[in-house]
């Protein structure tokens, strides 16, 4: 009697716990489906508490997540690209000759003096503008292939650190790690980061591993103290010609970007920025 007692507490047990257990994966797939819905693609849910096939699923959907993000972002990337080696052929072909022509009125001694030496003049000023601009649009279509080598991390850092002298670097980064990278591709991404951030008012850099779903790569926090991103520009940040600044380009991010993406890692802006930093950068590499 006491056996079938002990059996039945048992088979009950069994069940609440499947029954619960069920409703834990559902309430997981939901999250999921909703980050998705939501393009959040740097949703992550823990492993933590699960049986071994359950931790395996999960793992590979956190997985699928990032593959889908950088998918995104490289389809994003190459869109754009498309659309400057448009825009690149159209510009050249229309401000070309307008430079050309009010630069040589310009010269005219029938011009010089008169009334309408300002208004060429403003017509030269403003071609030569947009040829600056389109200048920038070649920039991003003119990138050359990444010529891939096995470099260490630590000396590349070092070397950007000593380019600005007069920041305080907290940078805690293995001296033994080796990525798979393009050295002089990577040390123009690091230095429109930092450039960026004195620009922002920064007085200290963080660079710090931060945690990588894949064993292979390698991903970089890179913060700093510098003035925040204001929310409503956070979506823009990486769209080719945004800037908030007068002078800026905006293609400092976006080109960067392009760069990690050919060298098979990504550049994206930290959802947190760590305790004394303002803004934060995930830089994302293969290790060799």
């Amino acid at each position: 009697m006491w056996l079938c007692i002990i059996i039945g507490v048992l088979l009950v047990a069994t069940i609440i716990w499947f029954i619960r257990r069920q409703r834990s994966l559902k309430l997981r797939a939901h999250l999921m489906q909703e980050a998705i819905r939501n393009r959040d693609f740097t949703f992550r849910l823990p492993t933590d508490g699960l049986l071994p096939g359950e931790r395996a699923m999960q793992q590979t959907l956190n997985q699928l997540g990032e593959t889908i993000r950088q998918q995104v972002n490289q389809n994003e990337v190459e869109s754009w690209e498309r659309l400057t080696r448009v825009l690149t052929h159209e510009m050249m072909n229309a401000t070309a000759p307008i430079t050309s022509i009010s630069q040589s009125m310009l010269g005219r001694d029938d011009v010089k003096d008169t009334p309408l030496e300002p208004g060429i003049q403003a017509i030269y000023d403003t071609s030569r503008h947009l040829s600056e601009f389109v200048k920038n649009y070649r920039k991003m279509s003119e990138l050359e292939k990444p010529v891939l080598a096995d470099v260490p991390i630590r000396p590349l850092i070092d070397d950007v650190c000593k380019a600005y002298p007069d920041l305080t670097w907290e940078v805690s980064i293995p001296s033994d790690i080796i990525v798979r990278v393009d050295a002089g591709m990577l040390r123009q991404v690091l230095m429109n980061l930092i450039k960026n951030a004195v620009e922002a008012e920064a007085k200290k850099i963080v660079i710090t591993p931060n945690d990588s779903p894949s064993t292979n790569q390698l991903r970089l926090y890179i913060g700093n103290d510098g003035l925040p991103i204001p929310a409503e520009n956070r979506q823009s940040l990486f769209v080719p010609f945004f800037t908030t600044k007068r002078s800026g380009s905006g293609i400092g991010l976006s080109l960067s970007r392009r760069m990690m993406i050919q060298q098979g890692g990504m550049l994206d802006l930290a959802e947190k920025p760590l305790s004394g930093c303002h803004v934060g950068f995930i830089l994302t590499m293969l290790i060799s």
